[in-house]
This record gives structure tokens, sequence and C-alpha cells, in this order.
């Protein structure tokens, strides 16, 4: 899919814009012959039409823009002229990129709507049909239908490939002819100058004046394959069948990054129709404020599924923000397991080692063989990115020291976890201050740090993103 330029109501880039527009317009006056007459009394001819070749398209397929078909005139198969286009749409359930149907208004009458099989020519402010005027049928609103106009013009869209907002200026459209009509179908958005010059100059100049400025101006365009459209009401993202697969490819942090750029309820939107996991993963990694407003709006059902999905440190911190009553009401919808794990750990002051500790680590035993230990982990359900250290315990249950999975799996076989462990045994209880644990880190260039308990049984581990988190918020 595809995606646009403008940053969101950011006024002073759209003023950039229009004036570096105003700057190329009076540069390319100055260099026209007077006996041209100037630039707005050039003629719309054949000629003045671009025919660019379009990603793993053929030379010679025209390309239109959304804003040359904005009003244009539409003329029935006996020449009549019918109405105005005042909007177009694709129906995704049929062809995702199809232009399906065009609004033709009629001033005080009823407007008709044309479907593509109806167009026999479409060209800059003008679109020709196949039938004559009492073919058409009466417009009639579609919920699945998807307003070019209304729905991507100077809208929101996340660009998949680039990993960004932006904002859309306009619709690329290339011809698909066949023996008795002709078919458009949405190519690329442009989200670059000569988008937002199009729109600009839109009704002011004709378009082969506008197609011509154009052509000195950087292009910026997104393929529509790379387009995710923001759609934050539920129903409606149904009917039209948007689906946020692709974000879920996405790197949890890029996606956050992106959704701090939306309103509240396209954020609320994106994170709704998420899988649990990616949810989870992206909530970590938002702006506290911003994943309590989500959370607090979500359904408890769906909440309390991407909270279990987290660390249970994150789902605490999570919760720590929360009104105590939608906190209490999330955990009742937790498994009693992964709720009782998370209520451990509000007991700790946020401040504290309890309040920044993992309870999901992994814990062997120190008498166990390497290959013994790097099967069992193969069957486990660890999240392998964090999985960096291994804790040992001895034959009292006891914290006996760490072993790097680095060195682990460099071992022989047969060597004991015991002889792999490092030196010295660093660890701290759960009532000792952040700053403790921050100088634990800084002191023995620590990954990770093992928070232990009164009979020295390992509770919880500190990571060294843990801390990087809190210095940064700090």
């Amino acid at each position: 899919m595809v995606c646009g330029l403008f940053v969101f109501g950011r006024r002073k880039r759209f003023n950039a814009e229009i004036a570096e527009t105003q700057r190329t317009l009076r540069r390319i006056r100055a260099e026209r012959p007077a006996s041209e007459g100037g630039p707005y009394k050039a003629r719309e001819t054949q000629e003045h039409r671009l025919k660019p070749v379009l990603p793993g398209g053929k030379e010679g397929t025209e390309m239109l823009f959304a804003t040359e078909l904005v009003g244009a005139s539409a003329y029935d198969s006996q020449k009549h002229f019918v109405g105005r286009v005042r909007e177009f749409f694709v129906e995704p359930a049929e062809q995702p990129n199809r232009i399906s149907h065009f609004l033709i208004s009629r001033g005080r009458f009823q407007p008709l709507v044309a479907r593509y099989d109806q167009v026999s020519k479409v060209a800059p402010g003008r679109i020709d049909l196949n039938v004559s005027e009492r073919a058409l049928d009466a417009y009639r609103p579609n919920e699945a239908w998807l307003a070019v106009q209304k729905d991507l013009l100077d809208q929101q869209i996340i660009d998949t490939a680039g990993r960004k907002v932006v904002r859309v200026n306009d619709v690329d459209l290339t011809e698909i002819r066949t023996n008795e009509h002709v078919e458009l179908r949405i190519a690329q958005v442009d989200v670059g100058l000569p988008g937002a010059m199009r729109r600009l100059l839109q009704g002011i100049a004709p378009s082969s004046v506008v197609r011509k400025l154009q052509a000195k101006l950087p292009q910026r365009s997104i393929r529509w394959e790379f387009v995710n459209l923001i759609e934050p009401d539920p129903l409606r993202r149904v009917k039209l069948r948007i689906t946020h697969e692709k974000l879920e490819d996405l790197h949890p942090a890029d996606l956050a990054e992106m959704m701090e750029e939306l309103s509240a309820a396209e954020r609320q939107g994106i994170i709704a129709s998420l899988d649990e996991e990616t949810a989870a993963k992206v909530l970590a990694e938002l702006d506290e404020r911003l994943t309590t407003q989500i959370v607090e709006k979500l359904d408890p059902e769906k909440a309390a599924d991407i909270l279990e999905e987290m660390a249970p440190d994150a789902a605490a911190d999570l919760l720590a923000d929360l009104p105590k009553e939608t906190s209490e009401e999330l955990l009742e919808e937790m498994p009693n397991l992964e709720a009782e794990e998370v209520r451990e750990l509000l007991s700790y002051d946020s401040s504290t080692a309890g309040g920044m500790m993992n309870t999901e680590f992994a814990y062997v035993s120190e008498a166990s063989p390497r290959e013994e230990v790097l099967g069992w982990l193969r069957k486990q359900d660890f999240n392998l990115e964090q999985l960096d250290t291994i804790v040992l315990v001895d034959g009292h249950a006891q914290f006996s020291g760490t072993v790097p999975v680095a060195r682990m799996l460099l071992a022989a076989p047969e060597q004991l976890m015991s002889e792999l462990k490092t030196e010295p045994l660093v660890s701290i209880t759960p009532d000792a201050n952040e700053k403790d644990v921050f100088e634990l880190f800084d002191k023995y260039n620590l990954r990770m740090l093992t928070v232990i308990d009164e009979e020295k049984r390992p509770i919880g581990t500190v990571t060294v993103d843990d801390v990087v988190s809190r210095l940064v918020n700090a």
C-alpha cells in the first residue's frame, strides 16, 4: 500500500510547501516567453498528457490523478452532459485497488452513480460513459465502499515499507482498457510536493500547466500495496476489509513511534485490531501516558488478553498507572497464575529492585550438564530475544550463580553448569533502592542482576533494558 506527505496538523510545513509551489510558479512565468500567452492560457491537448512507466507496468500506460477527476464533467453515450464527478469509490471486497463507482452530482437533482463497466473513456476533467443517463442508478451511501476523496485525500496513512505515518496529497491512477470500457486502478499515493501542488492549483490552472510545473518537482510516492489505511471505527474496518496484518510485521518500536503521531481514536483502532502478542509488544514501547489511555478504553477482556502476553513486570507497571478499580477489573479477567505474579510485583515500591524485576526467568540446577540444559531450553517458551543469562541454583534451591547463554553454547556437552558460572556472585534483595541496582550494573558491567529473597532463593531478575528504560524516563 501507499503513504503521504504532510505531517499531521503542522501548519508550518504546509505553509512552507505552498510557498515553495508559489516560487516555482513565479519562476516558470518568468522563464516562459510572452508570446505563449502565460501559463494559464495554455490549451489542453492530448500531447500534454503524461504517460509514465509504472513499477512493473508497460510503457504507454497512462496515469491520471484523483485531483484531475474531482469535478470532472460526465457525458453519456449520446454525448449529453450528465453532471460532475464529486467522488469515486473502491469496493475492497471485490477488487482492492479498482475504482468501482463514480458519484455524479446533478445540482438539485438526485445524484447518480456509474459503475466501472459503464465508463468508456477518462481524461483530466472529463469522463465519457458507454450508456445513457437512464441506465445509471441513483446513488445510495454504502459503508463497504472506500471513498477516495473522503477517506484518502488529506488523510493519514501508514507506509509499511518506509515505517512512517504520512498524509496523502493525491492518488495516482492507471487505466486498464478493454474493448467496451476503461477501468481505473490505484497504483500509488503521492506524498510529495507534486501532489500538494496539484491540490493547491485544483480548479485554478489547466491540468496541462499543472503537469508541466510538477515535472520540475521531486517525486515522492508510495505503492498501493505498502499502504495501511487507518480507520478508527471497528464496524467500518470490517466492512472495508481493512486489516493490520502488515503492521504486525513491523518492529514494535517503529509501530509505537508511528502511533504517537496519530489521534487517540486512530491509536485505539490499531491496538484493538492487532493480535494480543503484537499489541503487548507495541504497548510496552509506547509512552506510559498513551499506554494508560489506550488500555483504559479497551474492552476489559481484550485488555486482559494483552496483559497476559506482557512480561509480568511490564504488566505490573501498566496496571500501577491505572485507576485502582480498572486495575482490579483487569486482574480479575486474567488467569489466576498470571494475575498472582502481577499482584506480587505490584506489592513492591516501583523505585526498588522488586518493582523493577521480572519474575519470568530461566533457572537450572548447577549440577546439570550443559547438553541437558540446552535440550530443556529448546522445549521452553522463553522470549529468545531476552534470554541472555541462565540463573543457577544449588541443592537447596538457593542462588549459586549465573551463566551467559553465549558461554554455555560454546562449552563442551558434558561440562557442568557450575563450571561455567561467572564471578563474582552478585545479587540483590527486592527492597533495595533502584540506585543500588544502577550501581551494581555499572560496577560489574552486568547484563542481568538476580533478585533473591530472605532465604537466598532467586525470585526475579532485573535486565539491562529495565535499567536503561528507568534511566531514560527518570
